[in-house]
């Protein structure tokens, strides 16, 4: 019986063996070289659809639908300048903060708007919204916003995650919730409600409530939905840009308008410090709003600056904040002067990939001038090209902003006239006559553009000459 069984068993392997490599009448393959690569295509197949999955899905995440079609994705790095601490100055204190739906000052009220764009400044507040706005529940954010998932969120950064909430009435708002990493949510959330907390500008993200339910520290802004300026002018928006030169000049003007209210038109005045195109939010018709004060210092009337740690975005800050953490509202027309210039290029502050002279948008930029191929620095997606007077007011207003001297630059409540204002060049109260009309110290002398007036007198004189 043993030996039957075992002749059982080889004749059955036999059989088995024989199936095998039998030929198939395809392609005269061997059978199992037909169930090898019938498995092996299954399994491709299988992570073919695994791969489109995942691509669809991330493509959802990184673009946004809104009433103008898709906002373009921009993602990079974040570089930080953070220098030695320094003793603060100012009887307010501020960390860093690097998200963006923000805005709040609970110094303002009473304040008249002296700012350009005073009458900006909406004078109508809902009745629940005044001061800093309504107390929301923790409950009621997580309905808004679905339990605070990852397909709701809008903007992140180091101390925070910005989602997009819908509350039971209705409205759309982003929730700022803020990472409560060594106190840091609590510190953030004091500097952002002390700096906008009562203001209300049409070129400033609006502060709606806010959430402090035991350690959690969240902040409740109005919600624009046309993106940030940095997708705008860095994302993919194909061989040509929908921010066309007028639209740009507007968003450059609105901005100026805001941070002019900031500084000339609040007691005490907000100095932003991380003024950037990340931070300017942009609506359906192409409004700029201000947002992200996680940075923000209010200074007093009487003071002019403070000494504190450095803290901003490689490439925006001013030298002399950089190298001694001197702060007033000059540090600003500084980052103010290299977002125009970004506007205008369409170039990143900072750009490792281009070539070496190229790196840096201030230097390259004062180089062009200096050359005099101004014409040259203007975005090749702008369809139109902007008329020279046009684009030469541009250029010497971001020359201004940016001049090394900084009690040389002008104030915002200067620079919004001076990028409205239809005469050229533009005159500083504050400087002398003999400076008025000349390039700031920080171009080289090759650089400086005649004003038409002194070109007006040298022809008139050469005329009475020849008489």
């Amino acid at each position: 019986m043993p030996v039957t069984g075992n002749t059982e068993d080889n004749n059955k392997n036999n059989s088995i063996t024989h199936i095998l490599t039998s030929k198939t009448p395809l392609f005269n393959l061997k059978l199992y070289a037909v169930i090898t690569i019938l498995v092996a295509f299954v399994l491709l197949f299988s992570l073919t659809i695994f791969l489109c999955f995942r691509l669809n899905r991330n493509a959802r995440k990184r673009k946004v639908k809104h009433s103008s079609g898709l906002i373009p994705l921009v993602s990079k790095e974040i570089l930080e300048i953070k220098a030695l601490n320094r003793n603060v100055g100012s009887c307010f204190s501020s960390e860093e903060g690097k998200i963006g739906n923000g805005v709040p000052s609970k110094s303002s009220e009473g304040v008249s708007d002296d700012a350009s764009g005073a009458s900006d400044v909406s004078s109508a507040a809902d009745a629940q919204n005044i001061g800093w706005g309504r107390w929301y529940s923790m409950k009621e954010l997580e309905m808004s916003t679905r339990g605070f998932t990852e397909e709701n969120v809008i903007g992140e950064g180091g101390y925070g995650v910005v989602f997009r909430g819908l509350l039971q009435d209705g409205s759309v708002v982003a929730v700022k919730n803020l990472l409560n990493n060594k106190g840091q949510a609590e510190k953030e959330f004091n500097v952002e409600v002390e700096a906008i907390g009562k203001v209300r500008h049409k070129n400033l993200v609006g502060l709606v409530g806010y959430c402090t339910e035991g350690a959690q520290r969240i902040l409740v802004y109005e919600y624009v939905d046309n993106g940030n300026l940095e997708q705008w002018l860095h994302g993919d928006v194909g061989p040509v840009s929908p921010l066309t030169w007028d639209i740009r000049m507007k968003i450059a003007i609105g901005t100026a308008k805001g941070l002019a209210y900031l500084h000339e038109g609040l007691e005490p005045k907000v100095v932003h410090r991380d003024v950037k195109s990340s931070n300017i939010l942009l609506d359906k018709k192409w409004n700029p709003k201000v947002s992200d004060f996680g940075l923000a210092k209010l200074l007093g009337s009487e003071s002019s600056y403070v000494t504190t740690r450095v803290m901003g975005t490689f490439g925006y800050v001013s030298p002399e904040y950089a190298s001694t953490g001197m702060l007033n509202e000059g540090s600003d027309v500084y980052s103010f002067g290299v977002l125009l210039m970004e506007i205008i290029t369409g170039r990143s502050p900072i750009d490792y990939s281009r070539a070496p002279g190229e790196m840096n948008l201030v230097e390259w930029f004062k180089g062009m001038v200096a050359s005099r191929r101004g014409e040259e620095l203007v975005d090749p997606l702008i369809e139109v090209q902007p008329s020279p007077r046009a684009l030469k007011r541009a250029l010497l207003v971001c020359l201004r902003c940016i001049d090394l001297d900084a009690n040389k630059r002008p104030k915002m409540g200067q620079i919004v006239h001076m990028l409205e204002a239809d005469d050229f060049p533009f005159r500083s109260e504050h400087r002398p006559a003999q400076e008025r009309y000349s390039v700031p110290s920080s171009v080289p002398t090759s650089a400086k553009v005649p004003h038409p007036k002194k070109l007006t007198e040298k022809v008139d004189a050469a005329k009475s000459r020849r008489k």
